[in-house]
């Protein structure tokens, strides 16, 4: 009888987002993959649904529940899921008995940021590790007094490589942390042909979910305090052109205008990369990544690399990213370039445009060295289960 891991992780509020959708299955694939039994546990309720013009919907009516059960077949876990609607009033997937029993027989729960917060599953399960994937603000958080995120957890994971290193001032809390890349099932990004006419490209959110945080006595912002700052790249690189596939609010009126005035071209990100196909498929049809990420993982030296980073590399496409100490944790200068100014983006522009197909080979081969979620995974459990 094979090992069960329970992971768990909010996608069926996200569905629209193809590079969350992405990310939970990096896990439960590359799990999969190292022959483990995998439960994926989410829970929804009516007033995080819409409909496919992006009404409110139920959830019996909403492009959430279609989306999900469509990504669950699709993947091969039309089995191997429990979805909670409104608090325990529908379950989809097993029945939260069946949960809670093979929850005592498993071997952990992966919680990404503590999504499942259902008292039975967590108390039954013998390891239960903490998932941080927006690093800087949990731990923030938690030492300022707000909240503890990381209450019922004995074991605690982070993408932030950097924590407990010199010169990273994200907070510890006095725990004992296992650091990992972003795992990668490398058969689900193929290389995709170079592409040295397209646009430099990047999906995010302009602010995202939370606010700044002050800290000792700084103040750590969003994607949109980092971005600023570089505003002007299009104009100074003109022989490139430039998109990003924005989710940003229309009260950031003047930040568009800004970003547009500058030459960047907006995209809407459920229309570009909503589904995990057109996800891949915007990456593919990219030249590179130019990749700003939140200014908490810049100004901490989190060693944060997004997920979305990773699969750029992946398919092939070079990475130009606004560093976060990433150039002691990975191969940097062909493949994967760094920048903390707008003069060192636009030289990284440069290098990569002139010589493109090497900056692309390199790009698969870090994809292959450094994020293959056989060897991330497998080094993950080995920690988290020690």
């Amino acid at each position: 009888m094979r090992d069960t891991i329970l992971y768990s992780g909010a996608l069926a509020q996200t569905i629209r987002q193809g590079g969350l959708t992405w990310f939970h299955l990096q896990f439960l694939l590359g799990f999969r993959r190292l022959g483990y039994d995998v439960v994926f546990l989410d829970r929804i309720e009516d007033g995080m649904c819409v409909d496919d013009e992006r009404r409110p919907a139920t959830f019996a009516d909403s492009v959430n529940r279609r989306d999900f059960l469509a990504v669950m077949r699709r993947f091969g876990l039309e089995h191997s899921f429990s979805l909670d609607v409104n608090r325990g009033r529908e379950t989809l997937g097993l029945p939260r008995g069946d949960v809670i029993e093979r929850a005592r027989s498993a071997i952990a729960l992966v919680n990404v940021m503590g999504y499942c917060d259902d008292p039975g599953v967590i108390e039954a399960v013998p390891r239960r590790v903490f998932l941080d994937i927006d690093p800087g603000f949990a731990q923030m958080w938690r030492e300022l007094g707000l909240y503890d995120a990381f209450v019922g957890h004995d074991r605690f994971a982070t993408l932030a490589r950097g924590i407990g290193r010199p010169g990273c001032t994200t907070p510890t809390c006095d725990l004992a942390w296992t650091t990992l890349p972003q795992p990668v099932v490398l058969e689900h990004w193929p290389v995709a042909p170079p592409r040295p006419d397209a646009a430099f490209t990047g999906i995010g959110a302009w602010r995202g979910p939370n606010g700044p945080v002050e800290y000792a006595g700084h103040l750590y912002g969003l994607r949109c305090h980092e971005f600023r700052k570089f505003f002007a790249l299009p104009g100074r690189c003109p022989r490139e052109s430039f998109a990003q596939a924005l989710a940003i609010d229309p009260g950031d009126a003047k930040d568009i205008a800004a970003l547009e005035g500058h030459g960047w071209q907006l995209l809407d990100p459920i229309a570009t990369a909503g589904s995990p196909d057109r996800y891949r498929d915007f990456i593919a049809a990219s030249k590179a990544e130019f990749m700003v990420p939140k200014q908490m993982y810049v100004d901490t030296a989190s060693g944060l690399l997004s997920d979305r980073s990773c699969y750029y590399l992946a398919a092939g496409r070079p990475v130009l990213a606004r560093d976060t100490g990433l150039e002691n944790l990975y191969p940097c200068g062909d493949g994967l370039l760094t920048f903390t100014t707008l003069d060192e983006a636009v030289a990284g522009v440069e290098r990569i445009a002139a010589d493109y197909s090497r900056h692309c080979r390199a790009a698969r081969e870090i994809a292959v060295a450094c994020f293959d979620s056989d060897r991330v995974l497998t080094r993950f459990l080995d920690d988290v289960l020690a």
